[in-house]
């Protein structure tokens, strides 16, 4: 069976920036599985797996807007020490859950001082090309109810 929408793909892969570092990886661990179709994985990836068989071996690489979004200076805000409250100290990287404009996202603080805190809430890849050196696994028809629900139930399920 081949890759198509409404398919529940399970899939190893290995992610790499353009230094060729790894960023993550399901090698030695249970493979990644999703519904094809539904934008549970970045646009790009789940484009390239079109098509794809069980065995298939490839590797892409998917430019920033096809991955994470390029960087928004929109996602950059500066707020005010005192929402912060509670927090005795705050340091650069440290990430919070926050209300974006997408709904309730992470933020991350890349700095501070005494009276204001910026933040940033794009996602910590935005703005990179990304590499997948990737294994289809196995592809099978989703349930009516995977279909239905928009992800894939079971396991090897990232929900």
């Amino acid at each position: 069976m081949q890759v198509a929408d409404n398919t529940a793909v399970s899939i190893h892969y290995t992610l790499t920036n353009d230094e060729g570092e790894v960023l993550d990886s399901s090698i030695d661990d249970e493979a990644m599985v999703y519904l094809q179709g539904a934008g549970n994985i970045i646009s790009g990836l789940e484009q390239s797996l079109v098509g794809k068989v069980a065995g298939d071996k490839f590797k892409v690489r998917i430019e920033a807007e096809h991955a994470y979004g390029e960087l928004s200076d929109d996602m950059i805000q500066v707020i005010p020490r005192e929402m912060f409250e509670g927090i005795e100290e705050i340091e650069v990287g440290m990430q919070f859950h926050a209300d974006v404009s997408h709904g309730t996202g992470v933020v991350t603080v890349i700095s501070y001082d005494e009276n204001e805190v910026t933040v940033d809430g794009n996602h910590p890849l935005a703005g990179q090309a990304l590499t997948f050196d990737v294994e289809v696994i196995d592809v099978r028809a989703a349930t009516e109810e995977e279909a239905h629900h928009g992800h894939i139930h079971g396991a090897g399920c990232h929900h």
